[in-house]
């Protein structure tokens, strides 16, 4: 399995993206790249397998990280097939730049969650907790999903009976770090240097050392994940057939056993 670290890669994106590479030949077999939102690791690591050993000659490539990041890097032309995001903005925001072949298809929905250490030093008890004093939150940056969907969450919350009106206010000041996705801000609620974060649900799953307070149904916000075909692929039919069968039953079957839903009507 190869992993490409996406931090190393961007410094030489104008670089790559001037240089001029010549096509595989058919025996040579294609390799996709795969730039992929840092919450669908786990889904990748299990699509990776079962994709090559269905389609002899194709390879992927994986990188992972915010969706934000890895729609930055397309746009200075680093070189992906397949762009798949925890949201809908980023994949549409390349199309409408031009920069995708075809429109992009929505293949997974997800939950948000909130995360405490297993010790959960600061007795968070219900979304409430989290507007507690001297509460550390540790959230993503301001352009990656999981923020944008905490943002709204947030929002919902403040609205329900039992909540404080400055809630949204009181959770913001009690945000004590940026990260730059959602792993990373699964990894430092594990080490304990927050107190809680809000993340999905199927991060939550797949995370040791973590407690979950739950969120009210009603106030619970649903994630959209979507893909595209990066224009600029050498691969462009091969790269909508792995699109394809990830939105398919093949894809599918991978992501529910994983806690994905389908993309929210």
């Amino acid at each position: 399995m190869r992993w490409r670290t996406t931090k190393a890669m961007s410094a030489s994106v104008l670089l790559l993206a001037g240089c001029s590479v010549m096509a595989p030949s058919p025996s040579s077999g294609i390799e996709l790249t795969v730039y992929a939102a840092a919450s669908l690791k786990g889904v990748l690591a299990r699509a990776e397998a079962a994709y090559e050993a269905a389609n002899a000659g194709v390879t992927l490539t994986i990188s992972t990280d915010s969706s934000a990041a890895l729609a930055t890097q397309i746009e200075l032309g680093a070189p992906a097939d397949v762009f798949l995001s925890a949201d809908t903005k980023n994949p549409h925001a390349l199309a409408a730049a031009g920069l995708t072949d075809g429109d992009p298809v929505a293949f997974a929905g997800n939950e948000l969650t909130i995360i405490v250490p297993a010790a959960n030093p600061a007795r968070i008890i219900t979304p409430a907790d989290l507007a507690g004093e001297g509460v550390r939150i540790i959230a993503a940056g301001d352009e990656v999903p999981i923020t944008r969907y905490a943002e709204r969450l947030v929002a919902n919350l403040a609205s329900l009976d039992g909540y404080p009106a400055d809630f949204g206010a009181r959770y913001a000041a009690n945000i004590v770090s940026r990260e730059d996705n959602v792993k990373a801000v699964v990894a430092k609620v594990q080490l304990g240097e927050g107190d809680a974060g809000i993340v999905y649900r199927t991060d939550a799953a797949a995370a040791d050392g973590l407690v979950v307070v739950d969120v009210p149904a009603g106030a619970n916000v649903p994630a959209t994940y979507s893909g595209v075909v990066v224009g600029a692929s050498r691969h462009p039919e091969a790269a909508r057939a792995f699109l394809g069968w990830l939105a398919g039953p093949g894809g599918q079957a991978i992501l529910v056993e994983l806690g994905f839903g389908p993309p929210p009507s």
